[in-house]
């Protein structure tokens, strides 16, 4: 009996014992989750891009009498660029990223600077925002929204004790991005400055400021870019048309009633590529800033929802990792990419559906555009990186991490 009963309660024994170890095996597999998210989120939204370009650029270059194929190749071009930068992105460890906190914000607003010299600024479209030789132009905004993140990000986990300080921790980010946002509205480039604007308020609202703090500088801060936003004809125009553009459907408001009509054409499933008669020449910058509207008319409600998933996915596994990130530094840094290219998306999209004002910003990895695209896809490159190397940790760690600061605060 003994002889027979031993082999058993032994193999059941060593069937209960590696639970644990094959529980923990499983939660150091290669990647994690929102890995994998991320990857699929940002593919789709490049794969749905690329064909949308390309219908709605050769459209009006058709009717420019040029190459048909001209936007959609530089596009393709910037997708494999950005691919490389954002590869390279993902295999940088914070700490390198760290090393950057300040020469990268700087070496930005120097740019910002230069693109108003003559001869070296290129002026276009109504706005000074570019700087280069030839075809390679280079716009020092978009930079401005990675330097931000880094240097917010930076400027928090280093003052972390002294959050409740606002000459430490508030002051320095305001400034930072007082100064930024002068430079980019002077050329003039609002929708930029709000994604600005929203990354720094979701880096001081997660670094847990004093919301008194955090109120006084939503205020001062809206006061002074409504301030800056309504000082011209043109700007006071496009901000307030979107109240009701059908009332200025021939002036501020005609990119808003032609979006709606387009949208409003595509129905459930879309007209087809290029199929969607307002593209036609009645919706100016059909392929950059409006590129949600030609989807809509293209696509239809199930190409518009499936973009849409593919920005909350982005959200959803972005919030997941910076909560899961124990390393203060990597945790704002994931916050602030995530509010970046939402928040971008989030105005964009409600321009195009006359739900806000009409700024002139992309919708990331899906208009064209060079800079926007490459510095989009780098910022997400760092955040797939530290998703990648969070194998094994457990999940909503921030949590815990907030109460043990907390408590850290109350001790001193």
């Amino acid at each position: 009996m003994s002889i027979t009963t031993l082999p058993v309660a032994r193999g059941r024994a060593a069937r209960r014992e590696p639970a644990p170890e094959a529980v923990r095996t499983k939660a150091a597999a290669p990647g994690t989750a929102e890995h994998r998210v991320l990857l699929v989120a940002i593919g789709g939204l490049l794969l749905v891009g690329l064909p949308v370009v390309l219908a709605a650029s050769s459209i009006e270059a058709v009717l420019v009498s040029s190459s048909p194929w001209g936007d959609f190749a530089r596009q393709c071009i910037f997708v494999v660029v950005g691919l490389v930068a954002a590869t390279v992105a993902s295999r940088l460890e914070p700490e390198v990223i760290r090393r950057f906190r300040f020469v990268l914000p700087l070496g930005v607003l120097a740019l910002l600077v230069v693109v108003f010299l003559p001869g070296v600024g290129h002026y276009a479209g109504g706005s000074s925002r570019w700087i280069g030789v030839g075809p390679v132009q280079v716009q020092p905004s978009e930079l401005m929204k990675l330097a931000l993140v880094v240097f917010g990000a930076d400027l928090l986990a280093r003052r972390a004790r002294r959050r409740d300080q606002f000459q430490a921790v508030v002051v320095p980010l305001v400034v930072m991005l007082g100064v930024a946002g002068m430079l980019i509205m002077k050329q003039p480039d609002l929708g930029t400055t709000i994604v600005l604007c929203c990354i720094t308020f979701g880096l001081l609202f997660v670094a847990e400021v004093r919301l008194r703090h955090l109120g006084g500088v939503v205020a001062v801060v809206g006061l002074a870019g409504s301030a800056l936003a309504l000082r011209s004809a043109y700007s006071r125009a496009r901000l307030l048309s979107f109240v009701n553009p059908f009332a200025h459907a021939s002036g501020s408001g005609y990119q808003v009633v032609q979006s709606l009509a387009t949208l409003g054409l595509g129905g459930p499933l879309g007209n087809g590529l290029g199929g969607s008669p307002t593209t036609w020449g009645y919706l100016p910058n059909s392929h950059t800033d409006f590129v949600f509207a030609v989807l809509g008319g293209d696509l239809g409600l199930v190409g518009s929802f499936a973009v849409l998933a593919c920005f909350a996915a982005f959200a959803w596994a972005g919030i997941r990792v910076a909560a899961r990130e124990r390393d203060p530094f990597t945790r704002y840094l994931a916050v602030g990419i995530t509010v970046w290219i939402l928040s971008q998306a989030i105005i964009n999209i409600g321009g195009v559906l006359g739900a806000l004002p009409v700024t002139g910003i992309p919708l990331p990895f899906v208009s064209y555009g060079g800079s926007a695209l490459v510095v989009a896809m780098t910022g997400s490159g760092i955040l797939v990186g530290i998703a990648r190397r969070q194998r094994g940790v457990p999940a909503f760690a921030l949590p815990r991490a907030a109460s043990g600061r907390r408590a850290a605060r109350g001790s001193t």
